[in-house]
């Protein structure tokens, strides 16, 4: 028995030193982004980018449209699990898209944004299709909620009937 505490506490004795340097080393990473590490990169992208250029709008108009019929759709499940797997499905497929817009950037860009390691549709592309998949979810995850919780009403209320008619 004795064995067996001694390796609980070794054990927990590893886990609290890995905890607490996972503790310092994301205090060491929030105090540089506080002095301007994790800004200045942003705010490089945004001023690096000419968001005049009518594809960038009409790529933001797009996913604003996109944001809101998630919304306004938000009852429609079915619905909703087709817009889900359509944005995932453009997340997939966004390495072929940056090959294909990489190649062609001449056509619809003033430069060419569209690196081979697709950074930049990663951003105006991948991440808004991502947090729209991420409402889409969360929404959905809400309903499920609401369902169990009115599956389970029902039950406890047919239970209380069988037990009413059983004892009379």
């Amino acid at each position: 028995m004795e064995e067996l505490t001694a390796a609980i506490h070794g054990h927990m004795d590893q886990v609290s030193t890995l905890v607490e340097s996972v503790r310092e080393e994301l205090r060491k990473q929030w105090n540089a982004g506080s002095q301007g590490g994790f800004v200045q990169p942003i705010l490089a992208f945004v001023h690096a980018v000419d968001w005049t250029e009518p594809w960038l709008i009409a790529l933001l108009v797009f996913h604003f449209m996109l944001l809101i019929l998630a919304i306004t759709t938000r009852k429609s499940s079915n619905f909703q699990m087709g817009l889900f797997l359509a944005a995932l499905m453009g997340v997939y497929f966004a390495e072929t898209i940056n090959y294909y817009l990489g190649r062609n950037w001449k056509r619809f860009a003033g430069q060419n944004y569209f690196d081979q390691h697709g950074v930049f549709l990663s951003n105006v592309w991948s991440g808004p299709l991502l947090v729209i998949s991420t409402i889409i979810l969360i929404n959905t995850l809400i309903t499920l909620c609401q369902l169990i919780v009115k599956w389970k009403k029902a039950e406890l209320k047919h239970r209380a009937r069988l037990a009413r008619h059983k004892a009379e």
